[in-house]
């Protein structure tokens, strides 16, 4: 019996000391990453802004004392907030120090709405007279869209410029699904509500591809539009280009007049030199956006402050985790800002595809009630869509990007019936023993629904369409009969929204401040972002076995995770649902 004790005793005590050693490793790793991490820091004399886009560009940022650090799990990664990014670069357009901005960007990996908040914050940059310099080993389009408002634009001789057009393309899973014998069981309403047609079909339906061109016409004549007045070349012209896609090397660039010249790095660098008035054997002073510690003249007047919160991920019930809009956080947020005497107004910022239609509903009567006590304006970016719509519905005005993707106004639940995976193929059976009829109508995997409880959810579902359709004809003053006509889940883009009357203006989150200022009679105020930054090291604590075994996935599979990803994502939700179709990718 001792013997066991001392066994256990043993067992006990490496536990205890692993997750001792675990919280030391992190700690001291930490430490290091205090002392060792660059903070934010001012211009020196006569620099320039470095202006790199190969890191993730997010809605709000998130403190990372590991970024500097190799580490796994996706921990060290680089990273900056979108609010952060256009701060600092309305920050460079006053600071004495700096003289120009240096754009290098070969890739873009945002979408059109955040993209043409940096471009505007750029092209407003150079109304304070300093340059803005871009140039590339090679430019996708996304990338080549902000190095247009350059005043000059260079490419490396054999670099390569795409320009071919947008486009997106979406994975359909049905076949694979039916090879593992597992069946998609979909409940919906929505003639375009096609969140669920990657696992019901083959192909993309006659109304998805309708809207799909749609929105993606209406993006590529913001794009184009841009492009022309940059560049001085006529929109036909441009997108005849594409569509013969006579632009691929550096000398065709310079031909179609889309670069200023071709140039080596290291002339390059001779240019800006030269800008500067700095002798070629001097290196140039520089500040990577990163780093900068800039940021815009705010009035401090603390008597009348905006709150600016930000919404941003999947909506989901409960508390939610930093990527994702919880239904009881953001609207705990909102109670406290509405109690909050010092805030005047508030702009809530919302990018999401939407998600738990029960959480929409509890965010959306959080916004009525704050309308009733003080001015509420929304911001939308990429996404504002389904569920990220619903929120925004009840607020005094909607401010969207001309890209933005919204509406999508429609609900669906999706319930997997893995009856042949588990009954035939894997030999797994399930006994059950039940005191109600429809006691374990969605608690099962092997099981289709009967006919019955499929009219269930089919009434749930169109009981939560109709809810949605009132709270959108209430707050955007639109007869129910015509919110049912340009929803059935439509994706509309902010530009096309303006139109239908879903949207009230086409602006970026300045414009809703300003708004915001004005909605609440404001002739001085200062602006506070929420919710607060959570703990830097967070991090480490939420690192959990699921998102490490993600991780590892995800260096395997390269840029084929994505698809994984809202695989996963659409299959765990549970409940109806209020989502856009899938992530829209435009390339």
């Amino acid at each position: 019996m001792s013997f066991f004790k001392q066994v256990l005793a043993t067992i006990t005590g490496i536990i205890i000391t692993g997750i001792i050693a675990f919280f030391l490793f992190f700690f001291m790793i930490a430490i290091i990453a205090q002392f060792s991490s660059e903070k934010t820091q001012p211009a020196p004399p006569n620099s320039v802004l470095y202006l790199s886009l190969d890191y993730n560009i997010i809605e709000k940022s998130v403190d990372n004392p590991f970024e500097d650090l190799d580490l796994p799990f996706g921990m060290a990664e680089k990273s900056i907030g979108l609010n952060d990014l256009l701060a600092r670069i309305e920050a460079a357009k006053t600071d004495d120090n700096i003289k120009g901005i240096y754009l290098n960007a070969s890739t873009a990996n945002v979408g059109f709405a955040t993209l043409k908040a940096i471009r505007d914050a750029l092209v407003d940059f150079k109304s304070s007279k300093k340059f803005i310099v871009a140039y590339s080993e090679g430019y996708s389009q996304k990338a080549y869209y902000l190095a247009s408002t350059a005043d000059k634009i260079y490419l490396h001789p054999q670099g390569s410029l795409d320009f071919r057009g947008l486009g997106t393309s979406i994975m359909y899973l049905k076949d694979a699904l039916d090879k593992f014998g597992i069946n998609m069981q979909v409940v919906r309403v929505g003639t375009y509500k096609s969140a669920v047609e990657p696992f019901t079909m083959n192909q993309m339906s006659p109304a998805n591809r309708e809207q799909t061109m749609s929105y993606l016409n209406s993006i590529y004549n913001m794009f184009l539009d841009d492009l022309a007045a940059s560049r001085k070349i006529q929109k036909d012209s441009l997108f005849r280009y594409a569509d013969e896609f006579v632009i691929r090397n550096a000398d065709d660039a310079l031909k179609y007049k889309f670069i200023d010249g071709k140039l080596y790095k290291d002339e390059l660098i001779a240019e800006i030199k030269k800008r500067l008035n700095i002798d070629n054997k001097k290196d140039i002073p520089v500040v990577s956006v990163l780093n900068y510690g800039g940021t815009p003249t705010n009035n401090k007047d603390k008597s009348n402050e905006i709150a600016v919160l930000y919404a941003y991920g999947d909506i989901v019930d409960g508390e939610g985790s930093i990527e994702e809009i919880g239904g009881d956080k953001l609207s705990r947020e909102l109670r406290k800002l509405r109690e909050d005497e010092d805030v005047k107004a508030i702009v809530l910022r919302v990018n999401s595809p939407g998600g738990s239609a029960l959480a929409s509903d509890i965010i959306w009567r959080e916004v009525d009630l704050t309308k009733k006590v003080k001015p509420i304006i929304v911001s939308m970016g990429d996404y504002a869509a389904s569920g990220g719509y619903y929120i925004s519905v009840a607020a005094d005005s909607i401010f969207a990007e001309k890209s933005t993707l919204t509406g999508s106004i429609g609900v669906f639940g999706l319930i997997p019936n893995a009856k042949e995976l588990l009954n035939n193929k894997l030999g797994i059976k399930f006994e059950e023993v039940k005191t109600g009829k429809y006691a374990t109508m969605l608690n099962s995997w092997d099981k289709p629904l009967t006919e019955e409880e499929k009219a269930i959810m089919q009434q749930y579902v169109n009981e939560t369409y109709q809810t949605f359709i009132k709270r959108v004809s209430d707050g955007r003053k639109i007869p129910t009969s015509k919110v049912d006509s340009i929803g059935q889940g439509r994706v509309w883009t902010g530009e096309q929204a303006v139109a239908l009357g879903l949207v009230d203006k086409i602006g970026n989150i300045k414009d809703a401040i300003r708004a915001a200022a004005a909605k609440g009679k404001l002739d001085s105020y200062y602006v506070k972002e929420y919710p607060q930054s959570e703990s830097p090291f967070s991090s480490i604590f939420t690192t959990s076995k699921d998102k490490i075994r993600m991780w590892m996935i995800g260096e395997d599979l390269g840029e084929y995770y994505k698809y994984l990803k809202e695989l996963q994502k659409l299959t765990k939700h549970t409940g109806i649902q209020a989502r856009i179709p899938y992530t829209v990718e435009i390339y």
